[in-house]
C-alpha cells in the first residue's frame, strides 16, 4: 500500500501523511514539495519515524521533490496549494490554487495513472473539477474532503448539545463546502431515533449551530493560523476507508451527472459509497423541500465559480 501527498511540507499535508502512517495500513508513504521545500519535509519524515518507532509502527517515509516518485501510489493525497489565512474566503484562493492543482494534476496523470485523488485544496469544490479535468481520469477517481470535514464538525457539535456520544451521531452535511452547505436533518438520527423525536430537538437552534459549522474553519485561523488535525484525520479516515475497501458511505465532493435532482456537470458534496475503486456509487437521496431548495442554490453557486475559475485560468495560459 503505497500513498503520495503532494503539498507535504504543509501543515495539513504533513499532519494528514502522518495521521495515515499512524494507522499501520500503509506501506510507503511520499511526502512531495517544491525543492525549496525538500529539507523540511527531510526533517518532517525524520521526526515522524521516531514517533512510529514509539508504537512499533514501520512505514517507508520518503521525502521527494522528484514527482516520479508517486509512481505506484494507490491513493495521491492532492494538499498543495496557498493556504487560507485569517479573514478570507476559501473562494479567495481560486484563481491561484488553480494553476498549482491543475499543474500536478498532469504530474499525477503522469506518474500515477492508476491512482486515486483526493482533492483538499481550497476552494476544495472548485478545485475538484479541475483536478478531474485536467488529469483525465474518470470521476470515480476523483474526489475531494469537502463536506466529509463538515459532517464530522456538525456531528460533534449535535454530540454535545444533546450529550449522546458522537458515536451515536448519524447526520451529514452536503453541497457546497463554504457558505452554501447544506445539512441533511431530515435524515438525522442519534442511536437510530430521528433528531426530531428528542425533547431537546426543542432547543436545538440549527441555523445557529450551521453557521459554527461553516465558520469552525475560520474561527481555528484565526486563534492558531491553520486548520490541521480536523482536516488531517478526515482525510486519513477517507484513505482508510478505500484501502480497506469498506464500503462505506461518506460525504465527499464528487462529480455530479444526473445522479441527485438531475445536476450535471459540477463537482459537490454527496454521500457515495468509497471501497477500492474509489466512488463506487453516488447515493441518491431525498431531501425536505428546503434541503432541496439548498442544494440547487449550492449548484448554481458552485457551477458559477467554476466556471470564473476555469475561464481565468485558459485566459492566463493563453
Amino acid at each position: 500500500m503505497k500513498v503520495s501527498v503532494v503539498g507535504g511540507s504543509g501543515r495539513v499535508g504533513k499532519a494528514a501523511a502522518f495521521c495515515l502512517a499512524e494507522e499501520d495500513l500503509v506501506d510507503e508513504m511520499v511526502l512531495l514539495s517544491r525543492e525549496k521545500s525538500l529539507d523540511k519535509i527531510k526533517g518532517e519524515s525524520l521526526d515522524m519515524n521516531d514517533a512510529l518507532a514509539a508504537k512499533d509502527i514501520q512505514v517507508d517515509i520518503v521525502a521527494s521533490c522528484d514527482m516520479e516518485d508517486m509512481h505506484g501510489s494507490r491513493v495521491v493525497v492532492m494538499a498543495a496549494g496557498v493556504p487560507r489565512q485569517n479573514g478570507m474566503s476559501r473562494q479567495d484562493l481560486a484563481g491561484t490554487n488553480a494553476k498549482i492543482v491543475a499543474h500536478y494534476a498532469r504530474q499525477i496523470a503522469k506518474y500515477a495513472p492508476d491512482s486515486i485523488i483526493l482533492v483538499v485544496t481550497n476552494p476544495v469544490d472548485v478545485m475538484t473539477y479541475i483536478t478531474l479535468k485536467e488529469s483525465g481520469f474518470s470521476s470515480k477517481k476523483v474526489m475531494g474532503l469537502g463536506n466529509h470535514l463538515d459532517s464530522l464538525r456538525l456531528k460533534n457539535l449535535i454530540s454535545k448539545h444533546f450529550d449522546i456520544h458522537v458515536s451515536e451521531i448519524h447526520t451529514r452535511v452536503i453541497g457546497e463546502h463554504g457558505n452554501n452547505m447544506v445539512p441533511l436533518m431530515s435524515s438525522t438520527t442519534i442511536g437510530g431515533i430521528p433528531v426530531k423525536r428528542f425533547r431537546k430537538f426543542e432547543s436545538f437552534n440549527i441555523n445557529q449551530v450551521v453557521e459554527k459549522v461553516k465558520s469552525a474553519g475560520e474561527y481555528v485561523i484565526s486563534k492558531k493560523g491553520s486548520t490541521e488535525y480536523g482536516p488531517a484525520f478526515a482525510i486519513s479516515n477517507i484513505v482508510n476507508v478505500i484501502l480497506k475497501d469498506e464500503k462505506k458511505i461518506l460525504t465527499v465532493t464528487s462529480y455530479l451527472n444526473g445522479e441527485i435532482e438531475n445536476v450535471h456537470d459540477v463537482c459537490l458534496g454527496v454521500p457515495v459509497k468509497l471501497g477500492l475503486g474509489g466512488v463506487e456509487k453516488i447515493v441518491p437521496i431525498k431531501m425536505s423541500p428546503d434541503e432541496k431548495e439548498a442544494f440547487l442554490e449550492a449548484v448554481k453557486v458552485v457551477k458559477t465559480a467554476t466556471h470564473e475559475v476555469i475561464t481565468s485560468h485558459h485566459e492566463d495560459e493563453e
